[in-house]
């Protein structure tokens, strides 16, 4: 009977915190992106003075209707992440190390205008239009999630970033593959201007952002 997935690269059983050094667990490093990259947002939040952020705004947001049903398509997010992570842990671990600095990179830029220009938006309703269980989620996040440093949206640049990567990852670069990978990333793209997340702006913003990073990573390889 064929295998759905190859046989991993790498036997993490035989991991031991004291082997983080040895060749083949060296690029485990690179998991802590994720602690800085959280630890990133909660001084962003409470160091920048509230007066210091520019409101992020385009009449084609007046035109958006708030839809909660892209809530699906904006959770899906976090699993297109940690998903593209850990197949690439598993099943290509140089893809895995290129992946990691492109996110890397990706949202250090986006930090560093975050901090040269803080951003927000006020396009939240008062009042959600409907009173349903995806409607209540919502209202969580929107506690959750505050309504800063939107400009860039880090939601499009990650959807965007497991996009191209996939590209380069064995076992994920197939017509099929591509044109689903391509279409949830659309959606994840269009949930952060239907749940009112964010400014369409801050969409467009995350393109050249993600392209230059796609180009340090993989682009001047072509010409190397």
């Amino acid at each position: 009977m064929k295998r759905l997935l190859p046989e991993p690269e790498i036997d993490y059983r035989q991991f031991r915190l004291s082997k983080i050094n040895q060749p083949q667990f060296k690029h485990l490093w690179l998991l802590l992106f994720w602690p800085v990259y959280g630890l990133r947002y909660l001084i962003l939040e409470r160091f920048i003075p509230v007066s210091y952020y520019n409101p992020i705004h385009s009449p084609l947001d007046d035109m958006i209707p708030f839809q909660e049903w892209f809530l699906i398509p904006y959770v899906l997010w976090y699993v297109c992440l940690v998903g593209m992570q850990l197949y690439t842990l598993l099943y290509d671990v140089k893809s895995f190390k290129t992946y990691m600095k492109f996110l890397s990179i990706s949202m250090t830029i986006s930090t560093a205008v975050f901090i040269v220009y803080p951003s927000c938006q006020n396009l939240r309703p008062e009042q959600l239009p409907r009173d349903n269980l995806l409607t209540g989620i919502v209202q969580m996040l929107y506690a959750i999630d505050t309504n800063t440093n939107v400009f860039p949206s880090e939601h499009a640049i990650g959807a965007l970033v497991v996009l191209l990567s996939s590209l380069h990852t064995k076992g994920l670069y197939s017509p099929l593959k591509t044109t689903v990978i391509t279409v949830l990333t659309i959606l994840i793209c269009m949930s952060t201007v239907f749940l009112k997340q964010h400014s369409i702006l801050d969409m467009i913003a995350a393109i050249p952002i993600t392209l230059f990073a796609y180009w340090i990573c993989y682009g001047r390889k072509k010409h190397a």
